[in-house]
């Protein structure tokens, strides 16, 4: 209990011990991740609904949807600084923070237009809609809420990979991590991992919020009123027959 407290101590100090100020650290990291979440959406959103909506290719989206997820983040994040440079770190960071945000908004783009009852888009159909408008009106909205939890997931996965990706001097909350450790300060350590999990959270419970919002209002289900458990009647009682 009492590291959780001096780190807490060291959060509210000011003694970063050379590093940058946790304001500024936060606004790098999340300067990182919107960057590289907004791309990775315009890469993978785009395809993954020409998958949901033409049934093709999907195969081949699981399969590299599936690869990007096995590589290793950090061990990516390394080979492109050698093969880019030392001193392009940032634009290495922001590829491979790219690479590991598609797989699941394409996930979420393509598995938001399959969740869709086929009836529904036959009715647009029947009612004269262009496959545009098909797109739009109806496969858009409804497919709306999974995308975001796609864009969700892929939110925490660069949060957590901004944090290791400091080792080579990219800024973000992760350098109080990677500057602690060889100076042996647990509460600076502690500290920094507070402050991430902390900017986790609240980027997770934003898109949580827009998750819900997301979902069309004809979807939601209505609220019910509460159920009230009454009394069974008793049975029926035959009357007696008094002896004669």
């Amino acid at each position: 209990m009492s590291f959780l407290i001096d780190a807490i101590r060291w959060i509210f100090s000011g003694d970063l011990h050379g590093t940058a100020p946790v304001a500024e650290s936060i606004g790098v990291h999340l300067w990182y991740t919107v960057i590289s979440v907004a791309i990775a959406m315009l890469i993978a959103v785009p395809v993954g609904w020409l998958v949901g909506h033409s049934g093709r290719g999907r195969d081949i989206a699981v399969a590299v949807s599936g690869a990007a997820r096995a590589v290793p983040s950090f061990g990516l994040f390394i080979l492109l600084v050698l093969l880019m440079g030392v001193i392009h770190t940032s634009a290495a960071a922001i590829v491979t923070f790219v690479i590991l945000g598609i797989p699941s908004i394409l996930a979420g783009a393509y598995a938001g237009f399959e969740a869709i009852d086929r009836a529904v888009i036959d009715a647009g159909h029947a009612m004269g809609m262009t496959g545009w408008q098909v797109l739009w009106r109806i496969e858009v909205p409804l497919g709306l809420p999974l995308l975001v939890a796609g864009i969700r997931s892929a939110v925490l996965q660069v949060v957590a990979t901004v944090t290791i990706a400091s080792y080579v001097d990219i800024g973000g909350l992760g350098q109080y991590i990677i500057a602690g450790i060889p100076l042996q300060q647990l509460d600076m350590v502690l500290g920094g991992a507070i402050l991430v999990a902390a900017l986790a959270l609240v980027l997770d419970g934003v898109f949580a919020l827009l998750q819900r919002a997301s979902v069309p209002r004809g979807v939601r289900a209505p609220g019910r009123p509460p159920t009230r458990i009454r009394p069974e009647p008793e049975p029926e009682r035959e009357p007696e027959l008094s002896a004669a």
